[in-house]
């Protein structure tokens, strides 16, 4: 990393309970590119306040997570399509006073099922109504997937999410026709209380093409170990969260990332 300077563009990320992930991330990369750049994670009461400190200090990117995504809307002047679809923002870009928000988990999403080749007319049950639910759910639709269930046991949430973007709730998965893609965008696998549940049951797994998880840590979920041990195409957390943090390091610096430097710039941020 280069010693700090006046002309060192800075990159933050504001969250309720700020990580390293992304700092490991993004520093990582501008140390092995040579990039005069450096990145911070903070947390704020005052939203409006620190986005006004972006675009008064010139800040040159703000990564924004929860519970900031949807709060920080009204606060940009220019909202992409990625964000505009979902009504909530990851990624801020200043230019120049000017602040563009967009939002790069839907990107990533969007361009996975591309990249594995997820068949559109497939029928998808999606098990999850937080917020990158919505995410996920608006890029499955905004890629053409026409048959998608949503499983949630939130009755507010749940309901309102299908409907939103035209697809089907039900509350429990028993309920929930047969898919060939499964996807989780629920805590079941992650780190901590939840990390040995199974967030689909075995026979739907057994008989699904794809699935998908979205928890990144672990990125061998137990989700993901059964779909690999049936022989399912697998996209796992890991993916989504490198692949959106490419997107907003390639906003941030107009540098486009190699896969393998996304790889281990992922690696190094989940190693700590």
């Amino acid at each position: 990393m280069p010693i700090l300077n006046k002309d060192m563009q800075v990159c933050i990320s504001l969250a309720a309970r700020p990580s390293n992930i992304g700092t490991r991330f993004h520093n990582f990369l501008y140390d092995e590119l040579g990039l005069n750049f450096a990145y911070k994670a903070f947390t704020t009461t005052d939203l409006p306040g620190a986005v006004a400190g972006i675009r008064a200090l010139g800040i040159r990117g703000c990564s924004v997570s929860m519970p900031f995504k949807e709060a920080a809307i009204p606060l940009v002047d220019v909202v992409e399509d990625s964000a505009e679809a979902i009504r909530s923002v990851n990624t801020v870009v200043n230019d120049d006073g000017v602040l563009t928000a967009s939002n790069t988990d839907y990107e990533a999403v969007a361009a996975l099922l591309r990249t594995h080749e997820v068949d559109p007319a497939a029928r998808v049950v999606l098990r999850g109504s937080g917020g990158m639910a919505k995410a996920v759910t608006a890029a499955f639709r905004g890629a053409g997937f026409g048959h998608l269930t949503v499983v949630a046991r939130n009755t507010t949430a749940g309901p309102a999410l299908a409907e939103q973007y035209g697809f089907d709730w039900v509350p429990v998965e028993q309920q929930a026709p047969e898919a060939d893609v499964l996807v989780n965008v629920t805590p079941l696998g992650m780190r901590g209380a939840d990390e040995d549940a199974l967030a689909f049951e075995q026979d739907r797994i057994d008989a699904a093409s794809t699935v998908f998880d979205v928890v990144a840590f672990p990125a061998e979920t137990p989700l993901v170990r059964a779909g690999r041990a049936s022989g399912a195409r697998v996209v796992t957390g890991a993916e989504v969260i490198a692949l959106q943090a490419a997107r907003q390091f390639e906003r941030y610096t107009g540098v486009a990332l190699t896969d393998d430097q996304v790889q281990r710039a992922s690696a190094f941020s989940r190693a700590e």
